[in-house]
């Protein structure tokens, strides 16, 4: 299982705005412990210090977008041990018509190996980009993926996603 979280300068740039960097950290912090054996957080001090290292990462990273490349290289690398089942979750802020990429190229990404359930979470608000995507522009990757991409402006519902996911996953697998 593979949690990618975005950490771009869009993230910290617009966090004052909608608090999508803080919202991010928050779904990220019950996810710690899917790190690779042997590098598990020994105790609250550890979490904190990797949840810092996400958050420097955003303030001082170069502006650019990664999520193809994110959801590209978290497919490829989830298959490398074997496994009963493979799931790929990519929470983004949704910025991506700024850097043309295409609904299509992103449903291609998460289609990249037939073992993988991989899946988007879209994160970001502003100018209601996420919203947009999920019925406007983004119509193409919702219908050609159904249940594969979601928003989540409320990290309260973001259980109630992963749960759905999981369930959808298992329902595929039957």
């Amino acid at each position: 299982m593979f949690f990618s979280f975005d950490l771009s300068a869009s993230m910290m740039r617009f966090n004052g705005y909608d608090s999508r960097l803080d919202r991010s950290l928050e779904c990220a912090l019950p996810s710690i412990e899917f790190v690779p054996e042997g590098k598990y957080p020994k105790n609250e001090k550890d979490m904190y210090d990797i949840l810092s290292r996400m958050n420097a990462h955003a303030q001082y990273c170069l502006s650019g977008d990664n999520t193809l490349a994110a959801v590209t290289n978290s497919v490829k690398d989830v298959v490398k041990e074997e496994a009963d089942d493979y799931f790929v979750l990519v929470l983004s802020d949704a910025n991506i018509a700024q850097y043309n990429l295409s609904p299509a190229s992103i449903a291609k990404e998460l289609k990249g190996h037939d073992k993988v359930n991989a899946f988007m979470v879209f994160i970001g608000s502003l100018q209601d980009q996420a919203d947009q995507l999920s019925v406007g522009s983004f119509v193409v990757l919702v219908k050609a993926m159904p249940g594969s991409a979601f928003v989540c402006l409320d990290n309260k519902e973001l259980p109630k996603i992963i749960k759905a996911i999981f369930t959808e996953s298992m329902l595929k697998g039957l």
